[in-house]
C-alpha cells in the first residue's frame, strides 16, 4: 500500500463520510421508512440509497459527471426531475393518517408497514439518492482530488467503493438504531405527525434543490 494511495483513500473516506452523515434527502427517506415501517423496510431504503450513490460515483469516475455538469440542459433536468420526486414523496406523506398498534394506517395517506415491499422501498430510496445531481457534482470534485490520468483501475475501483460502502452503513445504522422496538414504541402515537414532519421536509428540500443554482 503506497503513501499515495493511502492520503487518497483517508481522503475520499473522511469527505465522503462528511458529507453522508449531514441530513438530507436520503436521511429523510431512510428515516421515513425505518421509524414508520419497520427495520426491513429501512434496510431497503439504506441499499437504495448506496444504489443511488453507486450510480453517482460510476458516473464520476467514468467523467461522464463532467458533461453533465457542463450540459445547462442535463443539469437542470435532472434538477427538477428530482424536485418534482421530492415534492410528489412529500406531499404523500403529509397526507399520513393515524396508525395502528401494528404499525398500519387506519386512514388514507401512504401505506403501513405491512404494504410497503421491498421493491417499493428499493426503488424509491434509489430515485431520490440518483436525482439530485449535488451529490453527481460532490463526487466530481471529490474524486478530482485523489485520481489522476494515470491512477489504476484498481484504485480508482477501491475509492468507489469506499465511498458506496460508507453510504451503504452509515444509513443501515440509521435504520437499525431508529428501528429499535423502544424507540418505534415511543414515537407510535405521533408517528403520522412524524411523517408529516418528515414529508414537510422532503418538500422544503425539493423547493431548496429548485432554487439552487445550476451550479452550485
Amino acid at each position: 500500500m503506497t503513501h499515495g494511495f493511502l492520503v487518497g483513500w483517508l481522503t475520499v473516506a473522511l469527505l465522503s463520510g462528511l458529507a453522508i452523515v449531514s441530513p438530507g434527502p436520503n436521511y429523510a427517506v431512510t428515516l421515513k421508512y425505518s421509524l414508520l415501517h419497520s427495520r426491513r423496510a429501512g434496510i431497503w431504503s439504506a441499499v437504495g440509497v448506496a444504489g443511488g450513490n453507486l450510480v453517482h460515483v460510476v458516473l464520476s469516475l467514468l467523467g461522464l459527471a463532467v458533461v453533465v455538469s457542463q450540459s445547462v440542459l442535463l443539469l437542470s433536468t435532472l434538477k427538477w426531475v428530482g424536485t418534482a420526486y421530492l415534492v410528489y414523496l412529500g406531499l404523500k406523506s403529509l397526507r399520513a393518517g393515524k396508525y395502528e398498534a401494528d404499525g398500519t394506517e387506519q386512514t388514507g395517506g401512504t401505506e403501513g408497514s405491512g404494504g410497503k415491499s421491498a421493491g417499493r422501498v428499493l426503488r424509491s430510496s434509489f430515485l431520490v439518492s440518483t436525482l439530485n445531481p449535488k451529490v453527481t457534482l460532490f463526487y466530481l470534485v471529490l474524486f478530482t482530488q485523489v485520481v489522476e490520468p494515470g491512477t489504476p483501475a484498481s484504485v480508482r475501483v477501491v475509492y468507489g467503493l469506499t465511498a458506496v460502502a460508507l453510504s451503504f452503513g452509515w444509513y443501515a445504522l440509521v435504520a437499525l438504531l431508529v428501528s429499535h422496538g423502544a424507540i418505534k414504541d415511543r414515537f407510535r402515537a405521533v408517528a403520522h405527525w412524524v411523517e408529516r414532519a418528515t414529508g414537510a421536509m422532503l418538500v422544503g428540500m425539493g423547493i431548496k434543490l429548485a432554487l439552487s443554482r445550476a451550479s452550485s
